[in-house]
């Protein structure tokens, strides 16, 4: 199975397969890939906008484009040290025809603040400028999120600018 490697992290691509498992049973996909039961701990907003994800990006996409799959998933963040999800990565699809392509991720509570979220998003972005491809890395968090804005710098993005509660940022491939 393809997966990203760091120091304390294996990040996981899912595949279309991979997706609707989770999608049906989160404990039968753990117990098959010889996970620890995860318990995620976010705000009811996280879970809201995975459903979205899952059901009008995830899947359609990882049908489409089957040997892109990495572009168009979730990718899921597991701590090596307890064998178990503590979170979530991913672009938003391919990179466009300037090169772009957005990044967003998410550690469940109880884990947060150890670092995993810079480690991780390290990680993608190291693989994700292997490609000729890719030229830019953009996310957005909102204005009050500190402990997203500071990911984002450690990991070298720079803030370019701002909407009424949403900062934006970006990494160029140099």
């Amino acid at each position: 199975m393809f997966h990203l490697q760091s120091e304390r992290l294996d990040i996981v691509p899912l595949t279309h397969e991979q997706l609707l498992l989770t999608r049906s049973n989160l404990p039968a996909f753990e117990q098959q890939t010889g996970l620890a039961p995860s318990a995620i701990q976010a705000d009811d907003e996280f879970f809201a906008e995975m459903a979205d994800a899952m059901q009008n990006f995830w899947l359609p996409n990882t049908r489409l484009y089957p040997d892109l799959y990495q572009w168009y998933t979730n990718w899921q963040i597991i701590l090596k040290s307890e064998n178990r999800i503590i979170g979530n990565i991913g672009f938003a699809g391919y990179p466009n025809d300037y090169g772009e392509t957005l990044v967003g991720y998410m550690i469940s509570k109880p884990h947060q603040g150890n670092g995993y979220a810079i480690e991780a998003l390290r990680a993608l972005v190291n693989w994700g400028f292997t490609f000729s491809t890719l030229k830019v890395i953009k996310a957005d968090t909102t204005i009050d999120n500190k402990a997203s804005q500071k990911v984002l710098t450690n990991v070298g993005f720079r803030w370019v600018s701002a909407s009424i509660s949403t900062l934006h940022y970006q990494l160029n491939k140099f």
